[in-house]
Parts: C-alpha cells; structure tokens; sequence
C-alpha cells in the first residue's frame, strides 16, 4: 500500500528520476515553454517551482551563492542556473507562486498519452498582456450587424434637417 507517498514516481527509479526531472526543468528554463505527457509536467511542477522561489530570496551575497549552488546541485547545467537567476528571477519577483502554467493538448497520435504544454506564466506574451498593465488593451469593438439600419435611417433624418433650413430661405 501506498499510505502517504504522494510522489509520482514516473515508472522510472529514483536516480533516472531526478535526471529526468532535471534535464525537463533545466529546458522548461532554457526554451520558457515545454511539450511533454502530462503525468510528467505535474511533476515537473513541484520539482521547478520550489527552485524558481529560491532565485527570490537574494538577502546578502552569501545567500545567493548559497542559493546558486543549491539550485546546481538539482539542475545540473550552468547554464539554466544563470538564465535562471539572471533572467527569469528579475521577472517573478512579485509573483507570489505559481510561477508554472499547464495546458492539455490532446492526445497523442502514436501510444494514446495524455500531452500538455507547461510554461513559464512571465514569459506568455498572449496572456500576459493584461496581467502585467505595462501595455494597455484595448477591448475589442463591438459591432451588431442590426445596427447599421439604424445609423443610416438617422443620418438622413439629420441631412434632411440640415436642407429643410436653406430650403425656406430661398
């Protein structure tokens, strides 16, 4: 019985695991979005989302070092630990969690899994734009088709106005 194991262990041992894991969270960083089954983007959910809150806490130098090195010890590339620091932490800064956005696209054609799309939430132009209230939208014009009777019975009841005055003074 599994009484109180919450992890999803993936069909894999722990040591494939965590490479797993590692190499999903350190190109969910890399690229800011991802396509992968669904069973592992809600893994790699509570495997990046702790790492990304540790990018915020930068209270004095040896902070984050320390933060840096442990971030390393769980992604394994450099590289995703300094786009980590350098380029996502500046943008979640305020956010106060759920740094991690999950959409299911579908099946897949060949094996029947269940595929989604996990993303960085900062870095989604699309839905960001409202969000972040640096660019104002502007809300889409409405139009009813009925409409346009009425608009044009009204100008010419204002253009024959505008002729019955001249006319009477002829």
């Amino acid at each position: 019985m599994r009484h109180g194991n919450k992890i999803n262990n993936l069909g894999r041992t722990a040591s494939h695991r965590r490479a797993l894991l590692a190499n999903l969270g350190s190109q969910l960083i890399m690229h800011k979005r991802i396509t992968t089954t669904l069973a592992k983007a809600k893994a790699l959910r509570t495997y990046i989302e702790p790492l990304i809150t540790k990018t915020k806490k930068n209270e004095s130098k040896e902070t984050i070092m320390h933060n840096h090195r442990i971030v390393f010890s769980y992604l394994n590339d450099k590289l995703a630990v300094k786009e980590l620091f350098t380029v996502v932490a500046p943008k979640i800064s305020s956010r106060p969690g759920g740094y991690t956005r999950i959409i299911k696209l579908g099946m897949r054609a060949g094996d029947n899994a269940e595929l989604a799309l996990i993303e960085l939430v900062d870095f989604n132009e699309i839905y960001g734009k409202g969000i972040s209230g640096k660019e104002a939208v502007e809300p889409a014009k409405k139009t009813r088709r009925s409409g346009g009777k009425k608009k044009t019975a009204a100008k010419a009841e204002e253009t024959e106005q505008t002729e019955t005055p001249e006319s009477t003074e002829e």
